[in-house]
């Protein structure tokens, strides 16, 4: 059954196949030592400069892992109340190193400069734990994108009192192509010091690359991706998988075909009866609230995730599969129960 409930839910792009079974002959040196991960290192060199790849397994290992990367126990990440690594990781960040978290209120689940300067009232006072980091998703976990220039006025914020900036990459793909830019222009040319670049909602079968630009956390990294449980000894199959991800543009096809895919579904459903949008469609996610009575008849047939019950507010996320046919069905089926 096609669904509109995660781009997790889809499956493994061909061309990442093919990636998978080339890595599958002879035997290779475990644990990142091997030709696959080195010419897929040389990949990210040439697309974002100097740069410390690392491997994990999923998002909220890459995320710990940066994160590990950036804090002491007694300091803090502020972050925004939707983000992943407050609301969707089980409170990994904190058990794993010991950090706070200091969510921020935001409509739209980006972070400015003036929502966080009230907590620089804390550095420096003992009883607080000390703002070290502030954590950002891109795209959001509201399917909004920060734009270039929001992107440098946070890192000139953050560096200027002497924070780092974490970046959430698990849908940078979708971001950056939405943005019409270049990886490195939407990420380390805005002055971000380290982030996940997401793989698994962008056609890989299983891996995230932590991509680290900030000399200074460069140091210990290995370690921290170590201790995290995120090394792995056949690294070569995540690794070939992102050969395959950044060559030939498929991180952009398949981004910029899930960005369009969630266009077509929110000009078809504007002026539907009962049908509210809530945020922009920036990439590939669709916010909407529609009738509660319709709710359970639609999600029977295309299976979805209910952002605010109590709004009856609804997250529809389009795929790097998703096709216009199913759009359009899908389109079909939320007239009738509206009409």
């Amino acid at each position: 059954m096609k669904s509109f409930a995660s781009d997790n839910y889809s499956g493994i792009h061909p061309e990442i196949f093919d990636a998978i079974q080339r890595a599958n002959t002879n035997h290779q040196i475990s644990y990142g030592d091997d030709e696959f991960t080195e010419e897929t290192n040389r990949l990210f060199e040439r697309i974002f400069g100097s740069v410390t790849v690392l491997y994990t397994f999923n998002g909220t290992g890459a995320n710990v892992t940066c994160l590990k990367c950036c804090t002491l126990p007694f300091q803090a990440v502020i972050c925004s109340e939707y983000a992943h690594i407050l609301a969707d990781e089980c409170g990994a960040p904190t058990q794993s190193i010991g950090c706070s978290l200091l969510p921020l209120k935001t409509t739209d689940g980006k972070l400015t400069p003036e929502q966080i300067k009230p907590l620089l009232g804390r550095i420096g006072n003992v009883h607080n734990t000390q703002p070290k980091v502030i954590s950002i998703s891109q795209s959001t976990e509201l399917g909004t994108v920060y734009t270039i220039a929001e992107l440098k006025k946070l890192c000139d914020f953050a560096h200027s009192n002497e924070m780092y900036v974490h970046l959430d990459g698990a849908r940078i793909s979708n971001a950056v192509a939405a943005l019409c830019v270049s990886l490195k222009e939407a990420t380390v040319d805005c002055g971000i010091d380290i982030m996940s670049f997401g793989g698994t909602k962008n056609g890989l079968m299983i891996g995230e690359a932590v991509l680290i630009f900030n000399e200074k956390l460069k140091v210990n990294a290995p370690y921290f991706h170590k201790q995290t449980a995120q090394l792995f000894s056949k690294n070569r199959f995540i690794a070939a998988q992102f050969s395959a991800l950044l060559s030939n543009n498929l991180w952009f096809r398949m981004a910029s075909h899930a960005n369009e895919m969630a266009k077509l579904l929110e000009s078809m459903i504007i002026g539907l009866p009962g049908v509210k949008m809530t945020q922009s469609v920036d990439a590939n996610a669709i916010f909407v609230i529609i009738p509660e009575n319709i709710i359970q008849a639609l999600r029977s047939q295309y299976p979805f995730y209910e952002w605010d019950a109590a709004t009856h507010e609804q997250r529809w996320m389009c795929s790097f599969d998703t096709t216009k046919e199913e759009v359009t069905e899908f389109v079909r089926v939320l007239r009738r129960l509206t009409t």
